[in-house]
């Protein structure tokens, strides 16, 4: 039985079941507008950046470098609306963070299409990304203390684990919205403008999540400290210059939050854009297997909170990220053999490797096009990169000819002559005999073509009746499980680990760095470690670090804080 605590004393303002819809629809919304994005990452890579200069993988890259500026961006925003929450109140600095989200988001879907990078569209949509970013950054904390200090202390995990849930229902609205568009209006006129829609119609949702917002009440923690005059005037002194509250932020980055960053958007997007450039899928099929992913986890973050209320926050954080430091890269294996068997067979039997003088091979990470690859080695490895093609470099003596072998016939290489010192016509035409001769050399040796989008219901029921749906779904099932586990519990372990005075601006600063940069990085990161090595299975070492650096920090340094008093 529980001992009755100050906080029990205190009478919510408002009906708990309000206050938790409320604050989860609102956050759902919110993450909505975020993930919108991340859903259309090749389309914003072929309007906005100039593939044919700086290559398709690298016109990727740079829009994964703008979807992490949001993220980069996400702490800003937990300092700016965290000391609007600790000095004026919770409810006003989240109904901030659902307007700005809202406006920079509808003001994305009017961008006017401009393939320059450096041109006003990119320049305007990296701007726009930013204020979405700052905009979580407030919004999350905000929601999670808000809920957590209405409720009681035997039921936080459950209550908060709507919070976690309203993750899912963003991502899960964006993936409806951007499928549902896609089929009706065909691949073409939606590339053509179509992409617009799942932004402009962000301002519907934005006029729902104002009008429940300002429904809701003050916090009773928050009207507690009002009344006994015990508001933080200087919360960021008390948080980063007082030892015993600044050890805690720093606890929690290392024990959950960075691991919580890569692992969660390694499954819900990262998946995506492997399954794209890696196994070939086309977008659509993409998405509607990171919806049904995301559909099963909806569930999950409630019922791990709920577990989290009878056996412990840390045991059920350790269980997530222990499962997916093991099951990771078998997990990806498992639905990449399931969705594209034949490529990831010709992979494993008939491998690609380039024989080239080390010297004349660069590392392609190029966002700004300035660097020209004229040698043979990196034509080749430019090709291959942007058909998603694995490979590994077999270093050759100085000056050799760069050769490039597919599978174990030596006989058989194709030759990726020298083009250094000619002009662009010249190289360009070079190139594109090379990547011919590549793209016949693949064909013979078995290599499939990319998987047509499906466009018609027999199409689609051709192409369901070819995967191995069983792989598939378990490889996700087992992510997603694991993710969930680690996340559905967070927001209570964070409201109870820090003290009420400056528990908005303690709470979403750390979360906002390990979330935001940690995991937020994660897509770009992962994606130029495959690219570099040629081992596309490579970037999933960036999870499985993190998820090691968690686990001993939590098992040996976090404390169990089920249960503890918010006051």
């Amino acid at each position: 039985m529980e001992s009755a605590t100050p906080e029990a004393a205190v009478k919510p303002t408002t009906p708990l079941r309000t206050v938790v819809v409320a604050s989860a629809a609102g956050t759902a919304f919110e993450w909505y507008d975020f993930f919108v994005y991340g859903a259309l990452t090749s389309i914003f890579a072929a309007k906005f950046f100039n593939a044919a200069e700086i290559g398709e993988a690298n016109a990727l890259l740079a829009t994964l470098a703008v979807f992490a500026a949001g993220l980069l961006f996400r702490p800003l925003g937990a300092l700016i609306f965290g000391r609007m929450g600790d000095r004026f109140g919770r409810k006003g600095a989240f109904l901030a963070t659902v307007i700005i989200m809202g406006g920079a988001t509808f003001a994305i879907g009017l961008l006017p299409d401009n393939k320059e990078l450096l041109g006003f569209s990119a320049i305007m949509l990296v701007l726009l990304r930013i204020l979405q970013g700052m905009a979580v950054g407030g919004e999350y904390g905000g929601a999670a203390i808000y809920v957590a200090e209405h409720c009681a202390p035997n039921h936080r995990g459950e209550s908060t684990g709507w919070i976690q849930s309203s993750a899912a229902f963003g991502l899960m609205g964006a993936l409806a919205v951007v499928v549902g568009t896609r089929a009706t209006m065909g691949e073409e006129q939606f590339f053509a403008w179509g992409w617009r829609i799942p932004f402009l119609a962000s301002a519907i949702l934005v006029g729902i999540s104002i009008w429940m917002r300002l429904r809701l009440h003050e916090s009773p923690e928050f009207l507690k400290m009002k009344e006994e005059g015990t508001i933080s005037k200087a919360p960021y002194a008390e948080v980063f210059l007082k030892w015993e509250n600044l050890r805690l932020v720093l606890l929690a980055i290392f024990a959950f939050l960075m691991a919580q960053g890569a692992i969660w958007w390694c499954v819900f997007s990262y998946t995506q854009i492997f399954l794209e450039r890696f196994m070939k899928l086309p977008g659509i099929w993409a998405n509607v297997l990171l919806m049904g992913a995301t559909l099963v986890s909806i569930p999950l973050y409630v019922f791990f909170g709920w577990l989290s209320d009878r056996v412990g926050r840390k045991p059920v954080l350790i269980m997530g990220m222990v499962l997916s430091v093991v099951a990771m890269i078998p997990c990806f294996q498992a639905f990449s053999a399931g969705a594209n068997p034949a490529l990831l067979n010709a992979q494993r039997e008939q491998p690609v490797v380039i024989h080239a003088d080390p010297a004349t091979c660069s590392f392609q990470f190029d966002l700004l096009g300035g660097h020209k690859y004229e040698t043979g080695c990196d034509i080749a490895r430019a090709y291959l990169t942007n058909a998603g093609i694995g490979f590994s470099i077999s270093n050759e003596p100085a000056g050799s000819p760069a050769m490039v072998q597919i599978g174990d016939n030596t006989d058989a290489r194709t030759a990726a002559t020298d083009g250094s010192g000619l002009e662009k016509s010249a190289l360009d035409a070079h190139a594109k005999g090379i990547n011919e001769s590549l793209g016949a050399a693949l064909k013979a040796a078995g290599y499939p073509p990319p998987i047509k989008a499906p466009t018609t219901p027999a199409e689609f029921q051709a192409q369901a009746a070819q995967f191995n749906w069983p792989l598939i779904i378990g490889g996700f099932l087992v992510l997603v499980v694991a993710a969930c586990a680690l996340y559905g519990p967070m927001a209570a372990a964070l409201v109870e680990l820090f003290p009420t005075r400056v528990r908005y601006t303690a709470l979403s600063v750390p979360y906002h760095v390990g979330i935001g940069w940690v995991g937020g990085f994660m897509p770009m990161t992962a994606f130029a470690i495959a690219t570099a090595t040629g081992d596309v299975f490579a970037g999933l070492w960036y999870p499985v670090v993190f998820g090691v650096i968690g686990i001993v920090t939590c098992l040996f340094l976090f404390p169990e804080t089920k249960g503890r008093p918010l006051t």
